[in-house]
This record gives C-alpha cells, sequence and structure tokens, in this order.
C-alpha cells in the first residue's frame, strides 16, 4: 500500500492516466460481454448511433458517447451481460458534400469526373477518417465491444441492405415510378423529405391576370406552362365556372387556352381563392394533375435554369429571370399589384440551404402507410418507451402522416441500388439477366441502410448475437432524430423480423455554448471535445455534460463547469489520499458504532436514490447527487470529524464507502474511479470494470 499511496502525494493527472486505463480495459477483453466473468444470464445490449466517418467528433458525439457509456458500464456493474455496439456510417450525402468541398479547394468538381474514380477517392477519405473518428470514440472512455465493430459499407451489410430492398420489392413496398420529388439543384440529386428544412423568407407576391380571373404567386418563372385554372367546387365566388370549360386568354408568352379544373385542394381563403397549376415544380400541383389526369410539363432544368418552353428567357436562372417575366407581365397590362413584404417558408437543401426545386423523376419509393400501421400499433401497445415522454406524440405524429420515401439518390458515394432496366422492364439483383440491360446509377438514401442497423450489426438473422441480444433495450441519440431515424429503425425491424428493435428511445438534446448559441463553425463558437478532454481530463467533460442536463433538453456547456468538474475529480483524489492514509493499517472488518451505523445508513439511502436514477434513465440527477454527497457531505463534513473521530469503527465506514463512492461514481468518471480503486485494491487484479454494484 506504501508504494501505491505515493501516487497520490502529487495532483492527479488525466494526461498520464487515461490512455494507459483505456488500453488496461481492452486489454482485458471485458468490453466484450462473452469475456466477463461470473454467471451473466440477463444481456443489456444498446446499438451506438454510427457517427459519420467524414470528421472529428463534435460536442454533441461527446454526449451521446458518455451516456451510452454510463449506461453501458452500469448495466456491466449490475452483472448484465452488457454488449454495446459500435460503428461507423458512410453518410452518403453527407459525406459526398464535405469531400466535394475538398475538390473545390483543390479546383476540382465531381461533375465530368469517371464515377468509379470519385467513389475510390470518397472511399480512401472515409476509412482514414474512420479511423481518427475511432480513436477519438475511445478517448472518451467508451466501453463498448471494438471486436464487433460494423461500418455501414461493409460487404455484408451492403448484401442485406440489397436483399432488404429485394423483399420489399416484392411484397410490394417498393415501387418504382415518376413522381415529384425534393430536387437539389446544388447538389443534382433528391433529397428526402427530412432531408430539407424550411426558412422564413420575405419575398414579392405577385397579382397577375388570368383571363377573367387574378391570380397570385411567388414564383412567377414557373407560370410559362400554366394552362388549367384551379378553384374550390364550394367557392360561390366561381359558381358560373364549371369543370372542363375552356377560356381563352392572353398570358406570357401569347394567346392560350385554359381549363377549369375544380378541386376541393384549393384554400378559399388564401388570396383570390382561384389559382393557376404548375404540376411539374409543386407538390400540391402535381396531386391535383394526378388526380384529375392532367398534363405535366418541366419548365425548370435540374440546375435551376428556364427552358425553352420560357421562351425569351429560356437559359435564365431563376433569380435572373424573375423580375424580368414581371416587367413582361406589366407591359402587357397583366400584373395587377405587388405585396412586397410577403413572408412564407421555402423549403431548402439542409446542407446549403439551396432553394428545393420539385422536379418529377423516375425514383424508387418505399410505401410507407402499411409500415407506418405496424410501428402506431406497437408504440399504442407499449412495446417501446420514450424518455421524454413527450416525444412519443412527435413520434406518432409522423406515423399516421406519413408520405411514401424516395429512396434513390443520384450520388455515387452509397450502396448501389441492385436494379437493371430495358425499356419498361425491371430486374432486380446483383447482376443483370442479359447484356441488354442498363444498371441503374442511383444508390440508397442513407437512411435506407441505418433504419436497418439495430438486426444488421446484430447479424440478422442467423447471427448468435442477433438470438442472443435483440431486441435491443436501449436506443439512445439526439431528439432530432424522432423524425428521421427512430421511425425507420421501427419499421425496418418490425418488417424484417417482427420485433421491435429496441424497448426505450433515450432523446438527448443539443450541446451548445455557454450562451445557449448553437456551436457553428461560423460563429468561431465549437468546442472540440478532444481539446477539452486534453484542458480538464476526460472524466471532467463527462459530468459537465450531464450534470444538469435533463433528457431531451439542450444544453449550454461552458468551459467553467468543466472546470468545476476537473475540481471534483481532484476533490475525490484527496478524499481517497485522506481516507486510503488514515485506514493504511485496518486489517479484517470491523463492526461499526451507532455513529457510524447512522452515517452508514445514510450513505445506503444515497445509493437506493442513485440506483433508482439510473434504472429509470435520471443521470443528471444521479450524476448531481453523487457529487453533492462526495463533495459537500463527506468531504466537507464527514472527513473533517474524522480528523478528530480516528476509530477503528469510523475507519471502516470510510473504506467501504470510498470502495462504494467509487463503484458508483465509475459510469460517469471511468478513469480516475479505476486509478483510485487500483491504488485501494493493490493485491486485487479485479479490474473496477466488472466490480459489483454496492447494492441489490
Amino acid at each position: 500500500m506504501p508504494d501505491r499511496l505515493d501516487k497520490l502525494k502529487v495532483p492527479y493527472n488525466p494526461q498520464e492516466t487515461e490512455e494507459r486505463i483505456y488500453k488496461l480495459w481492452e486489454e482485458s477483453g471485458y468490453f466484450n460481454p462473452d469475456n466477463l466473468p461470473g454467471e451473466r444470464k440477463e444481456p443489456f445490449t444498446i446499438i451506438m448511433p454510427p457517427p459519420n466517418a467524414n470528421g472529428h467528433l463534435h460536442a454533441g458525439h461527446a454526449l451521446f458517447i458518455t451516456l451510452e457509456d454510463i449506461m453501458t458500464r452500469y448495466a456491466r456493474l449490475r452483472g448484465k451481460k452488457a454488449l454495446w455496439v459500435p460503428g461507423a456510417d458512410h453518410a452518403g450525402f453527407e459525406t459526398q458534400i464535405v469531400y466535394e468541398k475538398k475538390l473545390e479547394k483543390e479546383g476540382r468538381t465531381r461533375f465530368g469526373m469517371d464515377p468509379q474514380q470519385l467513389y475510390e477517392e470518397i472511399l480512401a477519405f472515409t476509412l482514414e477518417n474512420k479511423t481518427h473518428m475511432e480513436a477519438e470514440v475511445r478517448s472518451l472512455g467508451a466501453s463498448c465491444d471494438w471486436s464487433r465493430e460494423k461500418f455501414t459499407l461493409d460487404s455484408k451489410i451492403v448484401s442485406k441492405v440489397q436483399k432488404t430492398f429485394k423483399k420489399m420489392y416484392e411484397d410490394g413496398l417498393v415501387y418504382r415510378g415518376k413522381r415529384i420529388i425534393n430536387w437539389c439543384p446544388k447538389h443534382q440529386t433528391s433529397l428526402s423529405d427530412v432531408e430539407t428544412e424550411f426558412i422564413e423568407k420575405t419575398e414579392p407576391f405577385y397579382y397577375f391576370k388570368y383571363g377573367p380571373f387574378t391570380i397570385g404567386t411567388s414564383r412567377p418563372e414557373t407560370k410559362f406552362g400554366d394552362k388549367y385554372v384551379v378553384m374550390h367546387p364550394a367557392d360561390k365566388r366561381y359558381a358560373e365556372y364549371t369543370d372542363g370549360q375552356k377560356i381563352d386568354l392572353e398570358w406570357i408568352n401569347g394567346p392560350i387556352t385554359a381549363t377549369v379544373v375544380k378541386d376541393e385542394a384549393i384554400d378559399m381563403d388564401f388570396g383570390t381563392g382561384v389559382m393557376t397549376i404548375t404540376p411539374w415544380h409543386d407538390a400540391v400541383d402535381f396531386g391535383i394533375a394526378e388526380r384529375h389526369h392532367l398534363d405535366k410539363e418541366q419548365i425548370i432544368d435540374e440546375r435551376g435554369k428556364l427552358l425553352p418552353i420560357a421562351g425569351e428567357f429560356a437559359g435564365l436562372k431563376i433569380g435572373e429571370a424573375r423580375e424580368k417575366i414581371v416587367e413582361k407581365l406589366k407591359a402587357k397590362g397583366l400584373l395587377e399589384k405587388v405585396d412586397e413584404k410577403y413572408v412564407h417558408n421555402i423549403k431548402t437543401c439542409y446542407k446549403c440551404n439551396t432553394p428545393i426545386e420539385p422536379q418529377i423523376r423516375d425514383q424508387w419509393f418505399v410505401k410507407m402507410q402499411p409500415l407506418a400501421e405496424k410501428a402506431l400499433e406497437a408504440v399504442n401497445k407499449g412495446e417501446i418507451k420514450f424518455i421524454p415522454d413527450n416525444f412519443r406524440k412527435i413520434f406518432l405524429y409522423w406515423m399516421e402522416n406519413t408520405l411514401d420515401w424516395n429512396i434513390s439518390r443520384q450520388i455515387v458515394w452509397g450502396i448501389p441500388i441492385p436494379a437493371w432496366f430495358k425499356g419498361e422492364e425491371v430486374f432486380i439483383g446483383d447482376e443483370a439477366p442479359g447484356s441488354d440491360w442498363v444498371k441503374d446509377t442511383d444508390t440508397f438514401d442513407t437512411w435506407f441502410s441505418s433504419g436497418q442497423w439495430p438486426h444488421l450489426v446484430l447479424d440478422y438473422p442467423d447471427g448468435s448475437d442477433f438470438k442472443n441480444f435483440y431486441p435491443t433495450d436501449v436506443m439512445e441519440t439526439g431528439h432530432d432524430l424522432i423524425f428521421k431515424w427512430i421511425p425507420r429503425m421501427v419499421i425496418f425491424g418490425l418488417y424484417a423480423t417482427g420485433r421491435v428493435p429496441f424497448h426505450t428511445v433515450y432523446l438527448h438534446g443539443l450541446v451548445n455554448d455557454g450562451k445557449g448559441q448553437k456551436m457553428s463553425k461560423s460563429k468561431g463558437n465549437v468546442m472540440s471535445p478532444l481539446e477539452l478532454s486534453a484542458e480538464f481530463g476526460t472524466d471532467a467533460l463527462r459530468m459537465a455534460l450531464i450534470v444538469g442536463n435533463a433528457p431531451g433538453t439542450d444544453l449550454a456547456l461552458a468551459k467553467d463547469k468543466i472546470k468545476a468538474y476537473k475540481h471534483f475529480a481532484n476533490k475525490l483524489w484527496n478524499i481517497s489520499r485522506f481516507i486510503l492514509e488514515n485506514t493504511a493499517k485496518l486489517e479484517g472488518e470491523v463492526a461499526l458504532d451507532k455513529s457510524e451505523q447512522e452515517l452508514e445508513q445514510e450513505k445506503d439511502e444515497l445509493l437506493t436514490s442513485v440506483t433508482n436514477h439510473l434504472e429509470n434513465y435520471r443521470y443528471h440527477l444521479a450524476a448531481e447527487e453523487l457529487y453533492h454527497y462526495t463533495w459537500h457531505r463527506l468531504a466537507d463534513e464527514i472527513i473533517e470529524d474524522s480528523k478528530k473521530v480516528k476509530t477503528p469503527s469510523r475507519q471502516q465506514f470510510l473504506r467501504k464507502t470510498l470502495k462504494d463512492i467509487l463503484i458508483v461514481l465509475h459510469p460517469f468518471m471511468p478513469f480516475i474511479t479505476e486509478e483510485l480503486w487500483s491504488i485501494m485494491n493493490e493485491r486485487q487484479a479485479e479490474l473496477l470494470l466488472i466490480a459489483a454494484w454496492p447494492i441489490k
């Protein structure tokens, strides 16, 4: 003991300790549940949301890694067969954008590049980043089983994703159709609805004469092909007009014949209650055209330029053409008025903020309604619990109002869609059935593969891990994924396995800067978890991320808060030094006197409360109670009193209390507690990592 106690005479040094301790854990093999000692019958499984392998970890990664590591370490200490599966996501569209920015800096562009060359370049870039990312996950103390690590582009994963697609096609849940989709003119790919965002914008709203009607629009550049004028069948203002009626009128490039269409999709209270439609470039208009079997004509190409139908404006970008079109209509006496302060939300690409230009394209779609119905049934039966519970309503809303999901992406970086075409014929398979078949060049939306992640990483359908660890216990992820990733995992889990993929969904909030502002490079307020760990120690960062951070709420992370928990780590170090020095000569078990029995009861009540919090996912409260007891009760009061009371009974209490506190603090502060445990138990080879929780 004296040699070990010498280590406590110098301040705790996280930089000297953490890498050594993590190596000790990894070499022990205990991250792998198959190697855990003792009779462990009850499994605990959590699947790591695979970080995008295209850059460094940020503060949000540090939060989810900390939370999931707490869950896993706690389960392991409770005697469960704890499995935490790590992974990495190729993150199709997002990674390709990151790489395109790299190409721009090099004076290159993906357009015109050989697709295979581009793929190989992005693959090398991703694999290099994946290596760095995994080292960063380790540095945060993640006790995940690296022997089971999976990558979304592993050959087995790719094959199973493609098999799911084939099965869904055969089951009538996947279809190919010429439908309206979200198109990003900058990145030249379609996007799903969850990959778009709405931005509030103030723009002019124009009112034009359209024969006997007045129509309103903020997008005059789409109006060249408008030959249908639509009104609600119950609108008395237009009762004299009949469905199918033809009306000759003057329009942008000359006289046209318009057709009256009556449809209940029209909002009678918006504008004049009558509108023309552009089915190729608006989802509502597309729906009307589908119902009434109307023509659809493309006005704007996929690079955001007007087509020959626009006459003299052909080839102009939308921004260039808009005012010129308005001026022409004004010169023809067709402009009635302009509302210069029209505030509305426009749909944009979530990565570049370019306005989405709806287009009609042949794409692959998933029929969501039958899948969503199964998800609704499972949640309503209580098979999945949400923490916090208010997110349950959000999940149900998205499942009750689902739209068919476009899973085609016009990028090279991703899992290829295994489809072949010959005229109107379609074949699904890895290889073409003949020489005259053309390969589909599109790749899957990333969510199509990551939605299958929980069962794929456990080697569904025949792997022993799938049989032993599925369904998983918890899916812990950011609350912004409640309508993106969570529903897809539920529907795929139910479709493929017949069971929910997890029993509990724990949702954390964003990690903002100390002022509560979202971190961004442009603001210069990004906080790197690696730099914070280097400055304050990983344990301090982990505590700062957890204390005061209720599930589902955003967290303001300030350096002062992390610094405070560095002080707490030092306090724990000093507490341990005092107790170990003052109990060095204590041998065997000593019966507790009445006063120590009362202290023991108080401590046991704390342990019971902390355990109850952990069982119910209240990690912020558990960490806070441990902090206050350790610093303010144990250090400030009990240890101060123990400088006077030096009985064997008090020494016995202090030594047992230190042991218990190290165990229950271990999920939150794994590095310093493991180091202190090794000093305290010099004659034992057992790691704190696999110790027994102090109460049942």
